[in-house]
């Protein structure tokens, strides 16, 4: 196929204009050109990194027939590991989609067919056409959709747009982590936005030009938690007894074929549990008087209160603790030959999340505050729930925490994510009666805390230890003044 342009030209009447004084006569001419597209190639879906050999086509931003422009996005993908946009490096005509919403795509496989519209960017290879050793995929159908079997009791309608709505609506809007970190700060609607960035992104210069025209932001939300219904349309919950009539048999894919395989090689890992109970009435008293003076700071700067909930004080202690016990934050080489003792404490969350079980990590614990890890923490948190994360949060962990005693467990006997060499797990925080020293019955704030690790670096003794100086750091906040960096 070939690119040709037909060219119609219109010669309009002259015109005098002066510049610098001097008057000249121009003559101008409009013409219109048609661009009539050619060469089509097939557009593989790039390697992304941490050993990904396939991913799951969450949704896709485009269809057969749309153009696109350099570095749009094509699709939304969802690996074992992270979620990522993939955009296009040709601008040209969608002609093929190979793959529907929901299929598992290979890296190295052909992605979309792209009919170009400039042949000087196509690459030097002829049009790429699917493998033969593959079977030629059918053209994607919309899927019919699930029925539902509860209704999310609906809000009513708001008078302006609200926080989660600029949200939804800034996630479709193509701008880097920084920019869309300000925009959300200042609850921005980028949609309103003149974009300037090359290929319609959106630049901090636009927001901050935004925002000194004196850029409206919308109004805030009125509950803490986003609605189930903001959850991506790829992350499908499992299903329930009343979905279906008969058996069921479902493919294992995206996170939940990681967590076979990261929990398949946790066990050919030798491990032993031991935990405790932690007495927290200090703790629970500091995070009140905290949150406190948070709520005033806010008020008056105008600014919103960082959420601070217990778990940046566990992380922050597990750090302490670390630097008298550094095997805790070790790892073992896959042949079991050496110990690496890592310098930075980069501590993973377990999060219950839309797309299922992922364990973020806070890079550098030792080196920041208790305030800036639940700031941390919260953004975590958010992108889980938009299902975001890219794979810059997966990497390198060292270390792991579970709080799943939010849900109800008051005790839990983790498995350490390999290569990392221990995990900790955080019960259900309950007040019961406890004795004091007068044999007086009080009540206590207490949570059962379990740690698992490797035994083959780790011994128990070890373990007791490091976990008894968590418990005392917790039972005795203000520790964390004269241990804290």
């Amino acid at each position: 196929m070939f690119r040709f342009l037909v060219r119609n030209t219109v010669q309009q009447p002259s015109t005098k204009i002066s510049f610098l004084g001097r008057s000249t006569t121009t003559r101008r001419y409009f013409s219109s050109t048609r661009c009539v597209f050619g060469k089509v190639i097939s557009f593989p879906l790039a390697d992304i990194g941490e050993g990904i050999t396939e991913v799951q086509v969450n949704s896709w931003e485009v269809k057969e027939g749309d153009t696109v422009a350099e570095f749009d996005p094509l699709c939304e993908v969802q690996s074992d590991k992270a979620t990522a946009d993939i955009p296009t490096k040709y601008a040209g005509l969608i002609k093929k989609l190979y793959y529907a919403e929901g299929d598992t795509a290979k890296v190295g496989s052909p992605l979309v067919d792209i009919e170009l519209e400039d042949d000087a960017a196509a690459p030097d290879e002829a049009p790429a056409q699917a493998p033969a050793s593959t079977p030629a995929p059918s053209t994607p159908t919309p899927a019919a959709p699930t029925p539902t079997t509860t209704a999310a009791p609906t809000q009513p309608a708001a008078t302006s747009a609200t926080s989660e709505e600029v949200a939804a609506t800034n996630s479709k809007v193509p701008m880097v982590p920084a920019v869309r970190r300000i925009a959300r700060e200042n609850n921005i609607d980028v949609s309103k936005v003149t974009a300037t960035g090359k290929g319609g992104r959106v630049t901090k210069t636009d927001i901050l030009n935004y925002i000194e025209q004196g850029g409206a932001a919308a109004a805030p939300t009125t509950t803490d938690a986003a609605p189930a219904a903001a959850a991506p349309a790829a992350a499908v919950a499992p299903p329930t007894q009343s979905s279906f009539e008969g058996d069921t048999t479902v493919e294992i894919k995206g996170v939940a074929k990681a967590m076979v395989k990261s929990m398949t090689q946790s066990l050919a890992v030798p491990t032993f549990s031991c935990g405790d109970e932690f007495e927290l009435n200090g703790l629970v008293d500091l995070r009140a008087r905290l949150k406190a003076q948070l709520a005033k700071i806010a008020a008056q700067t105008g600014k919103e209160a960082p959420k601070l909930t217990y778990m940046p004080f566990f992380i922050k202690a597990c750090s302490v603790a670390m630097q008298k016990y550094p095997v805790v934050n070790a790892s073992v080489n896959p042949a079991a030959t050496h110990v690496t003792y890592h310098a930075s404490h980069n501590i993973g969350v377990a999060m219950d999340t839309p797309a299922g079980l992922l364990v973020p990590n806070i890079k550098n614990v030792q080196n920041k505050s208790i305030l800036e890890i639940a700031e941390e923490l919260t953004e975590m948190s958010r992108l889980g729930r938009e299902n975001k994360l890219g794979p810059e949060y997966f990497k390198d962990g060292t270390f792991a925490l579970s709080n799943i005693g939010t849900i109800g467990s008051t005790y839990v006997m983790p498995i350490p994510n390999p290569p990392n060499a221990a995990i900790g797990a955080m019960g259900k925080l309950q007040k019961v009666p406890r004795f004091d020293a007068e044999d007086n019955v009080v009540p206590v704030w207490t949570m059962a805390v379990t740690w698992t690790a490797d035994h083959r670096i780790i011994d128990g003794a070890t373990m007791a230890r490091f976990s008894n100086e968590v418990a005392r750091l917790l039972a005795e906040p203000d520790l964390f003044l004269v241990s804290m960096r």
